[in-house]
């Protein structure tokens, strides 16, 4: 957005279980006008009757993929007994309003405040309940019952982690619990080369790293030096006029060097930043600790007269690999 591209929309996992769309996520596209479309809201089916006072199911093959994709959501969210009282309040709902526990379901999450459609999943011949999910449109849940719901979901555990979390870092809560069934292997960020003094090098593609002559990152022995860092994309810049869109990208491509050479950010060790208007000091700060809270590296900020009048950030990190 703040880099000229038009968001509309956006697609993430929304739902009962998994309300981390419902903080940072949903205040910024509440800001911009953007709307979510919320896919995930019936859980792969367990979000009906068929579930309600049911053993819990082993995961394995037994299960279709989503089914093993969302038990996972159920075992990090709270287990198998907090999931069926979830299933007991849903069917309260249901009862009053005349209609199943999967439309309560993702009738409560269409009625979210950043929430534009919901995206619900179908098995032709089988499981399409085209009728029944034409029912939501004409469904409206009363304060009572949304407050019931609510009250319910405080007995949940939060899913850890940002939007999208699930398919970036562990635990994976994927069908197979990894991304084996989505790739075959993980490829890195950026490229990396071999030296013959036994350093290896990422070059990330940004014109500044031929025309000057360096290396993204650079792993020697166990340390990963990465270059000081700008909010560039190929040659393009990123973030607009926003420290704190800029401060995130930095970081994003600071973590791809560092995973292209086989470690990863809660490894880093020290943190320099170098910023262009001393105003901007607390947005970046408090980016930098949003991404680095558990980490916390050694950091040092500075005011700096940055090259390119685009850059309000610079940054550059080590990484100790253990």
């Amino acid at each position: 957005m703040n880099s000229g591209i038009e968001v509309v929309s956006n697609q993430v996992c929304f739902s009962l279980l998994d309300q981390r769309a419902s903080h940072a996520m949903s205040d910024l596209c509440l800001a911009h006008n953007i709307k979510l479309l919320a896919f995930g809201t019936v859980a792969g089916g367990f979000l009906t009757e068929r579930w309600l006072d049911k053993a819990e199911p082993t995961l394995n093959d037994s299960l279709t993929w989503s089914q093993m994709k969302y038990k996972r959501f159920i075992d990090a969210s709270g287990g198998w007994a907090v999931f069926q009282n979830l299933l007991k309040t849903l069917q309260k709902v249901a009862i009053k309003n005349n209609c199943s526990i999967a439309n309560v379901a993702s009738r409560y999450m269409l009625e979210q405040p950043a929430v534009g459609g919901v995206i619900i999943g179908a098995r032709l011949g089988k499981s399409e309940h085209i009728q029944e999910n034409l029912s939501l449109l004409s469904l409206s849940l009363d304060a009572e019952s949304k407050n019931l719901i609510k009250e319910n979901l405080t007995q949940l555990s939060s899913i850890q982690g940002d939007c999208g979390d699930e398919y970036r870092k562990p635990p994976f809560l994927t069908a197979s619990g990894d991304l084996s069934h989505h790739v075959e292997t993980i490829p890195p960020p950026y490229p990396s080369y071999k030296g013959n003094d036994g350093r290896i090098k990422a070059l990330s593609g940004t014109v500044w790293e031929d025309l000057a002559g360096f290396s993204r990152a650079v792993k020697k022995g166990n340390r990963i030096l990465v270059s000081g860092t700008t909010a560039t994309h190929g040659p393009k810049a990123i973030g607009g006029n926003d420290p704190v869109a800029q401060t995130h990208f930095v970081i994003d491509k600071i973590e791809g060097a560092i995973q292209s050479l086989g470690g990863t950010l809660d490894q880093v060790v020290r943190t320099r930043i170098f910023i262009r208007n001393i105003n901007d000091w607390e947005a970046i700060a408090r980016a930098h600790g949003e991404r680095f809270k558990t980490i916390q590296p050694v950091n040092t900020m500075v005011k700096a007269e940055l090259i390119g009048d685009e850059y309000l950030i610079e940054m550059e990190a080590e990484a100790i690999i253990d």
